[in-house]
Formats: C-alpha cells, structure tokens, sequence
C-alpha cells in the first residue's frame, strides 16, 4: 500500500492530527493508498499560503509568457507519466485501463497545454471606443485574476477535473487550494508533483485531501478565499453556493444533469445505436453529461431498440484493468446501493425492465451492475427525472420533435443533449430548441478544450474550458485616462464653483 502526503506551500506534509484515509480499487475492494484526512486547521494552513503567493506577487506578477513556459513544463511531466498515471486512475476510480488510457489522460495533457498556451496567448487588455461624453477620455480593460480559488473535484474523472480547475486558473495568475474526491485523490497527488517538479512556485498549487463536510466547507465559507469552483451534485452546488455567498465569493458549479439524448426518424441507426449506448454506459454511466433518458421516435422504435438491446449484450463488463473490459465498476458500494435503489424504483413505477438490473452473478468482489436498461419510461418517473450517476438508461417514445424537445426541457437540469439526424439544419434547429450548455449532433461526451462546457438551470452557474474558462477566474477592471484640458472639466465646477 502506497502513503501519500498532501501538497501545502511548496512541501508535502501529513495531516496535524495525524488523521489518514484509505483509497479503495472499486473493482476488487482491495486498498491501493493511504492519504491524510485534513481538519479545518490543515485546510486553513493551505489557504494561508496560497493567500501569501498571490499576495507576493511571486505568480500573479510574473510576465505571461514565463507562467507559460512553467505550466508547458507541466505537460511535458505529465506526457512522462502517462502510462503511471492512466493505471493509477484507472485502479483508484475504476474507469477501465481502455478510457483513462485514451481518454482521461490524453485529454488531460491536451487541456493543460491548452490552458498553457492561453495564459501566454490571451490578451489581457481591451480597448473601448474613444468618447467625447462626459468628457473626452480614453477607456480600457483589463482582466486581472480574481485571487485565491478554492477549487473542489468529484470522483468520476478525478485527473482531468483536477487539470480542468488548476490550469485556468493559475494561467490567469490566480492560486489555488485544490480539495480531490476523497474515493480519488490520488491521480491530483500525482498532478501536484508534477507541478512541483515543473518548479512552479511554493503556494501557487496547493492539495488538501480530506472530507468534503471539512475540508470543501471551509474553502467555500473562508474569507481568504476569492472564489470557489466546484464539480459535483446539484445539492452540494447548492451549498456551496450558500457558503460562498455570506462573503460574496464568485462562483462556478458545475452541477448534475438528465440529459436527453433524442433519436429522430432519419437517424442513421447503427451510428445512433452505437452512440445511444456510448452516451450512456461510458465510465458505468458514471458521468454528470450522460444521456440517460433516450427519446426515440416511435416511427423507429421498434427497429432501433432490437438493435439497441442487442448490441447492448455486448458490453464486456469486468475487472477495470482488464484492457478487454469495457464496463467496470462503480465507485463505491454506496453508490452502487444507490443505483440498485433506483432500479427499484423504476420497477415500482411500472417501467419495463428489459436489460440487465442486478449485480453481474460472476464478480463476486467489485461494485459492479450490470448495463440496464428500461423502457414505457414517462419523463414524471423518478429514474427519468433524477441523476442516477450509474449504469441505467431510460427510454421515452415520442411522436414529432416538437414532443420531443418539450420531453428534454421537462428537466430540472441542463446540461447536455444528443440529436441524432441525416438532417443536419433540422438537427441545428433542436438542438438550439433544447435548453442546454451542450448539444452534439450525431455524436456524444466528445468535448474539446477550445469549446465552453456547463449547464442551464440547476445544472450549474458559469463555464469552464476555452476562453470562457479562462474569464471565469479573472476580474474586470475598467480604467478611464482624461485627456482633456483641466479647464474643459466643466464637470468640476458642480462641486468647486
């Protein structure tokens, strides 16, 4: 078993109570790490020192082009460990060998390079028009960093989360305290050596592993702190949104979603079938964008759903680190508890149960459930309107896309959808109907650094990736130069003559 420390101004230190935790491989219940378990004087103590860096100046200041090369050195660290890193996330999260192998950690390198480039690229200042009215003057912005970021990642892709929060963040000069899921600290652990490695200055990253009711807490409530991020479930969004909100912190959540996949009559069906199951069962369902309720059109039911249960049987579920396993575990058994009570529920609303809904007889260690799918789903059940965060789909007929569309709205979330058609402007004019951050077309879950990712409604407050990303961790500032006379001031004379 591997010991970790936590990484606090520059040092890796243990908890002060001496307190630790253990990480758990989800798909064989055996322990791979012990990190420490911070209280609220560990957490403090990272706050402090990421107040200090940004205070100094010793990041904030430093030219745009010096924080790049710094954070591209990070990407060359993490292209060295990629093989490491993809198996440490794959046996702490249970995502298969496959997905962290070619998703999680591919894209994590190209997210931070992204993000190391912008912090060179972007321009920081912004010239407005030249008025004449009030007075002649010339007027400008600047975007500076807001401060120290608190920033707080769920479990379900704990490296690219990690990249995500800190690479924004610190390539507009912020500092940061970074709390991981407890379940999964281990891949930011490593991302923080990295940065260390990459001789990024003492406090500028700072990870504090810990309890959420601890360690998340005191960073959305600490007035030292300038703005809190978080990924996560709609209710702790929303407390995190209480906490901040008594010292008037800038927030961006990320929060749950329901999202709705739609497959319209002139869909290609294979592809549709094909990108039905991706859209649900990639990382177990285990992903806050999944497609879990699917709307299919009822000229092509029949068809496409044969097809769907079909293929469906296909999906290889077993031990993560398997590389011929395309379905692995969830993450814990108290989340798997939570699906098996939602399956439940969906037998008791009289949903038809045609795929899967038990534990796989043949893994008897693990927290693994079968692929399931139901289908006479009505939107008002619970399994189609609550975020299941497992591997359960819910299938809604419907006849027009007009029906349809109202179907995905019907949703306390926003955050993603599919549209599936061979008619591309028709295809546009839904998915713009839907009241969603995301919508692929003829595709699903690909998402790119360039492109901004959040949601409408309950599904959260602001954006992260590109640019917008960027903007989310800076402030506004306006300057006004006059270039007028002092006696064309005539302003003056209200007070002075």
């Amino acid at each position: 078993m591997k010991k970790y420390q936590m990484f606090v101004n520059g040092k890796w230190v243990d908890a002060k109570s001496g307190k630790t935790m253990k990480v758990m491989d989800p798909g064989n219940e055996e322990i791979v790490a012990e990190v420490p378990a911070a209280d609220v004087e560990d957490v403090r103590e990272a706050i402090k020192a990421a107040r200090n860096a940004f205070d100094s100046g010793v990041w904030t200041r430093l030219e745009q082009k010096k924080r790049s090369e710094m954070m591209l050195k990070v990407v060359d660290g993490l292209i060295a460990k990629q093989t490491e890193i993809a198996e440490l996330e794959s046996r702490s999260s249970g995502a298969t060998i496959r997905k962290a192998s070619m998703i999680d950690t591919p894209l994590a390198v190209e997210h931070f390079r992204y993000f190391a480039e912008l912090a060179y690229k972007k321009d920081l200042f912004e010239p407005l028009p030249w008025i004449n009215f009030p007075s002649v003057s010339w007027n400008f912005v600047v975007r500076e960093p807001i401060g120290v970021a608190g920033q707080i990642i769920p479990w379900n892709f704990p490296l690219l989360m990690a990249v995500w929060k800190i690479a924004p963040a610190i390539a507009a000069g912020n500092c940061v305290i970074l709390k991981p899921a407890s379940y999964t600290p281990l891949t930011a652990l490593e991302l923080a050596k990295i940065i260390e490695e990459a001789g990024i200055p003492a406090g500028v990253v700072n990870v504090v592993t810990g309890a959420g009711g601890v360690v998340g807490e005191e960073l959305a409530s600490n007035p030292l702190i300038d703005k809190v991020a978080i990924t996560g479930s709609t209710s702790v969004g929303s407390r995190v949104m209480e906490l901040a909100s008594k010292t008037v912190k800038k927030v961006t959540l990320e929060l749950g979603g329901k999202s709705a996949n739609i497959i319209l009559s002139d869909a290609v069906l294979d592809e549709a079938v094909d990108g039905a199951l991706f859209g649900t069962f990639l990382h177990a369902g285990q992903v806050c964008e999944s497609g879990t309720r699917l709307l299919v059109d009822e000229k092509i039911y029949d068809k496409f759903m044969d097809k769907l249960i079909a293929r469906a049987k296909g999906i290889k579920v077993g031990y993560q680190m398997d590389y011929e396993t395309t379905m692995g575990p969830v993450v814990s058994a108290k989340q798997r508890e939570t699906v098996e009570g939602y399956i439940q529920a969906g037998l008791d609303e009289k949903a038809k149960l045609v795929l899967g809904g038990k534990r796989p007889a043949n893994m008897k260690k693990g927290f693994y459930v079968e692929p399931t799918i139901f289908t006479d789903v009505d939107n008002k059940m619970k399994i189609a309107q609550e975020e299941i965060f497992g591997p359960v789909l819910s299938v809604i007929r419907f006849k027009t896309a007009d029906e349809a569309i109202k179907i995905a709205n019907d949703s306390m979330y926003g955050l993603a959808g599919g549209v599936w058609s061979s008619d591309i402007p028709h295809a546009i004019e839904v998915a713009k109907a839907i009241r969603t951050g995301t919508v692929w077309i003829n595709d699903y879950h690909l998402l790119n650094a360039i492109a901004p990712f959040g949601g409408y409604k309950q599904s959260g407050v602001g954006r992260e990736l590109g640019t917008f990303g960027f903007d989310e961790y800076t402030q506004i500032k306006h300057i006004h130069v006059a270039v007028a006379p002092r006696k064309a001031k005539f302003w003056y004379d209200l007070v002075l003559d």
